[in-house]
């Protein structure tokens, strides 16, 4: 039986003292009240059940309208959004959690069906997304997953733009309540369409080199430590160094030099001083690890708290733990499913299963209604 009592150690984490290494990672559930895509009493209840955690990072949660690729998702740039985002921080905070907003949107990955005035998704190239879904509405609580519009390209004014865009977010998680906030950065969404490759022919200062196609996430990440301190801001990353076939509702790009991309992307990060970076590894069915020298170089080039979601289960998190490579350990499924989960994994107690099929969208079943462990 694995020994669980290095994950409940207290470790510091910018300006708060966390009581677990156990967290809540962001975890798109799309219960938003419609229509405006505003949170409501359902997950600030969601939230408060899971509060256990060491550390809680919302759902994904759109910076502005063209940020949305998914239906019923909320957002964090309406004064009734930010309302409705207090009543979740509250709730949370009763509970005596600590709870950080994902800042998010979603460039290319998206449909005409959830843009403004129907218009082409934005993103750095005009370059459709491949091999990943979005989810739209079909009709009052219905929807399907389609394949993402064709996007088009962003002007360089209005890069600058979005980088205010994500400044103004950041103030309003600050006025939601937040503790802090969290950039996604992660599985091919906006900030890495600029990052990779693939997405990115740009000709202007934000493409061609690595270099240029870190500036974007360096402009962010300035401008958001400005407003909430760098010392209550995190970024996550989700550097792939392998694919899948399967169709998926979000997944990432892999560079010719993953490695070589993440950590200089991780350097920007070490440079700004950020409280920590969360890396989500490869979920799919069989998915390969990090290789070793990829943990080893994360460690040694950052020196900030270190995340480590995807698939992760007790005993690799202890392993890694042991290690030194990560701090903190997030658990997608297992906490949707128990409310309670550290103190299952404290105790050993047995899980509860998830289902699939509640996962996105619909009520407070298969949502806030899983059961705590009996004795």
């Amino acid at each position: 039986m694995t020994n669980t009592s290095p994950l409940f150690s207290s470790v510091e984490l910018g300006p708060y003292t966390l009581k677990n290494r156990i967290v809540m990672p962001p975890l798109t559930r799309s219960r938003s009240t419609q229509p405006d895509n505003i949170p409501n009493d359902l997950m600030a209840s969601y939230y408060a059940q899971r509060a256990s955690a060491g550390f809680m990072v919302t759902e994904g949660t759109q910076i502005e309208p063209r940020g949305q690729g998914y239906a019923w998702t909320p957002g964090i740039y309406s004064p009734a959004q930010i309302e409705g985002w207090k009543k979740v921080t509250q709730a949370v905070h009763a509970k005596g959690g600590i709870i950080f907003g994902q800042l998010w949107h979603v460039g290319r990955v998206s449909h005409t069906s959830l843009q403004p005035n129907q218009a082409r998704p934005i993103a750095p190239s005009a370059i459709t997304a491949t091999n990943v879904k979005v989810f739209i509405e079909t009709g009052p609580g219905e929807g399907a997953l389609a394949d993402p519009s064709e996007p088009r390209a962003l002007s360089t004014e209005e890069v600058g733009e979005l980088v205010a865009m994500y400044a103004i977010a950041a103030r309003n998680a600050l006025e939601a309540g937040f503790d802090g906030v969290e950039l996604h950065c992660a599985n091919g969404y906006l900030v890495n369409q600029f990052i990779s490759e693939h997405s990115n022919t740009r000709n202007d200062q934000y493409g061609g080199s690595l270099a240029n196609r870190l500036r974007f996430l360096q402009e962010v990440v300035s401008a958001v430590s400005e407003v909430v301190g760098a010392d209550r801001l995190g970024v996550r990353f989700a550097p792939l160094f392998a694919s899948t076939d399967e169709t998926r509702v979000y997944l990432g790009l892999v560079e010719s030099d993953p490695h070589h991309t993440y950590i200089e992307a991780i350097k920007v990060l070490e440079q700004a001083g950020i409280a920590y970076l969360s890396i989500a590894e490869a979920d799919w069915d069989n998915a390969p690890d990090l290789p070793e020298p990829f943990y080893q170089a994360v460690r040694a080039e950052f020196s900030g708290r270190i995340i480590y979601a995807g698939k992760y289960t007790v005993q690799k998190s202890v392993d890694i733990l042991s290690k030194g490579y990560g701090d903190l350990f997030a658990f997608g499924r297992p906490f949707i499913a128990n409310p309670d989960l550290p103190e299952r994994i404290a105790n050993h107690w047995p899980l509860n299963e998830v289902d699939a099929t509640t996962m996105y969208g619909g009520t407070d079943i298969g949502y806030s209604d899983y059961p705590y462990y009996q004795k």
